[in-house]
């Protein structure tokens, strides 16, 4: 069989995506554990989440609160109510989504993507289910953001089906079904997603006349909301929808890294948007009109996903590198200005392929990085955690190091007033470093957080949460305090991963705003250097503005307990 037939060979396709995703899926399991490099406080989110759903028994938006979609947790979460430690959960789900991925990938890939572009589609999609590193050029190990991956995925699968008619065997009911399904996905998965691609889907299967498999697509997405309905009720879709207009309207919900503007004109992006702004033109003038309106549609949600992720990662560039290939226009195809019009496309294809090599590389390369990992440099993530998952590995410098960003306010003179602010917030017994700035331009936010009155230091914890939670931990413990339910005016609200206390019921394992878990709290902890200096402000500011009264009941060096009075709040708090 000659290398072209086997490119078009739809059982050789199913094979090579088998044992490619069986290598990515089996590799993290021979290691035996999650060996992290990077991106710890994510890690710990999901932990915190992943650990209430499978081993407290909370259901997210009812128990606690998170804008993440339920298809984003509940797939880890499965394996460690059945005894699956976390690490190899993770990688449970991962390879159980390339299972059920599989049919629907061979199918765009065969119906939609000639020879090897189908291979490439397959192969990459199988990549974002399995990577361990969310993508970009950094390649330090980091399950962070998994969902973006997994969303992604779908999105890979539901575009082209929608956008391009079948190059082969036709099935409006197939072509439906998985579209429905793949939209439904991204729902939830992350809301983001769906909102972003599935207005582009509906013009690109009405532009085709594709109205049964739109009228299909349309049903088995509602046929998978009436199956979640009837298992979880009416109130999830109410407390999901509370929890994403709760972050939506979030003070400290600012952009993760470039502006939307920076995201379209930045010098690390102008390129890319200068690809899709090609392609839209000309594939028109290359006589793909629908196909260059579609694309039009879809550049929105390109912009808009890649904005609103951490990173910053085009990860449809291949994407769109790999429709434009299939959709070059006919040989001797010009436009006005006598340009070839398939050799055009075939540049810009190029451009954005070359624009993805280095996150392409960085993603597929991850589950190799991991099984290298040098299992003597790292140290267990959650050693006091009383679920015994121990096979959570991170580097013990990251954790156990505690680095202190101070801002120091450079109205005040000396250094003598510089060590003065510094002191309240080195930790007894760890290793503290101080990182000072300030300047008079950013007095605004230089104000600090006021406890009962009393100023807190302009103080965030860098590295070294391990520390800082086990101390903390400890401490609460050893004064008394180790089972009670524990309210934690910070980012993160992981306290009950350390010890032996509760998981608050209602808490935001990632916080966003309000006073989420409050009303179920005995205690209210305020941090002396937390995780978040903007979250912990922002939560002092709320709990005064709902006159909830604080009277201290204990004091260290890492963390003011308080006893919260709720009987005064002109506001209840923001529980699901």
């Amino acid at each position: 069989m000659t290398g072209k037939n086997l490119a078009r060979n739809p059982v050789a396709l199913a094979l090579g995506m088998f044992l490619f995703g069986g290598l990515l899926a089996v590799l993290p399991f021979l290691k035996g554990g999650l060996y992290l490099g990077k991106h710890e406080g994510d890690t710990l989110h999901l932990m915190d989440v992943v650990l209430r759903m499978a081993q407290a028994g909370q259901m997210p938006h009812f128990d606690f609160t998170t804008p993440i979609g339920i298809g984003a947790t509940w797939p880890i979460a499965v394996f460690v109510e059945h005894g699956l430690s976390f690490g190899l959960a993770v990688f449970a789900a991962q390879a159980t989504l390339f299972a059920v991925l599989f049919l629907p990938i061979l199918w765009v890939a065969r119906t939609r993507f000639p020879g090897g572009l189908g291979w490439a589609l397959a192969f990459y999609i199988i990549v974002l289910c399995l990577a361990i590193v969310f993508g970009n050029a950094e390649s330090a190990v980091s399950i962070s953001m998994h969902y973006n991956r997994w969303a992604w995925a779908l999105v890979y699968i539901a575009v082209p089906l929608a956008m391009m008619p079948s190059a082969g065997r036709h099935s409006a009911v197939l072509d439906g079904v998985v579209i429905g399904v793949m939209l439904a996905g991204m729902a939830l998965i992350k809301v983001t997603y769906f909102v972003a691609f599935l207005p582009a889907i509906i013009v690109a299967l009405v532009a085709r006349r594709a109205f049964a498999t739109l009228g299909i697509a349309l049903a088995a997405g509602v046929l998978v909301a009436a199956i979640l309905t009837a298992l979880l009720g009416v109130e999830f879709w109410l407390a999901y929808i509370h929890d994403l207009l709760t972050v939506a309207g979030s003070k400290t919900r600012a952009a993760p890294g470039e502006s939307l503007v920076g995201v379209l004109t930045a010098p690390a992006y102008l390129g890319v948007t200068f690809c899709v702004l090609a392609g839209v033109v000309l594939l028109r003038q290359g006589e793909r009109m629908t196909e260059g309106m579609v694309l039009l549609f879809l550049m929105p949600g390109f912009v808009y996903v890649t904005y609103q992720n951490y990173g910053n990662d085009p990860q449809w560039l291949v994407l769109l590198g790999l429709l434009l290939l299939v959709l070059r226009p006919a040989e001797g195809t010009r436009n006005g200005f006598g340009w070839d019009m398939r050799q055009a496309v075939t540049i810009t294809a190029v451009a954005a392929l070359v624009f993805a090599t280095p996150s392409v590389i960085n993603m597929a390369w991850s589950p190799f990085r991991h099984f290298a990992a040098v299992e003597a440099s790292m140290a267990p993530f959650l050693t006091r955690y009383r679920g015994g998952d121990q096979d959570v590995f991170v580097v013990p410098k990251r954790v156990y190091e505690v680095v202190h960003g101070i801002t120091i306010d450079s109205s005040r003179d000396g250094y003598d007033d510089f060590s003065a602010q510094l002191e309240p917030v080195v930790a007894d017994g760890l290793t503290g470093q101080a990182l000072a700035s300030a300047t008079q331009a950013a007095q605004d936010r230089l104000t600090p957080a006021l406890l009962n009155g009393a100023p807190l230091p302009k103080c965030e914890l860098v590295t070294g949460y391990n520390a800082w939670f086990e101390s903390a931990a400890q401490q609460l413990q050893d004064q008394g305090f180790g089972t009670a339910r524990i309210f934690v005016a910070d980012l993160f609200s992981a306290l009950w991963l350390y010890g032996d206390f509760p998981p608050l019921n209602g808490a935001a394992p990632w916080y966003y705003s309000g006073l989420p878990g409050l009303a179920h709290a005995e205690y209210v902890l305020v941090p002396i250097c937390p995780t978040g200096e903007g979250r912990r402000k922002l939560i002092l500011q709320t709990l005064e503005d709902h006159n909830v009264a604080l009277t201290e009941v204990a004091r260290t060096s890492l963390w003011v307990l308080l006893r919260p009075d709720l009987s005064q709040m002109t506001a209840r708090a923001t529980d699901p």
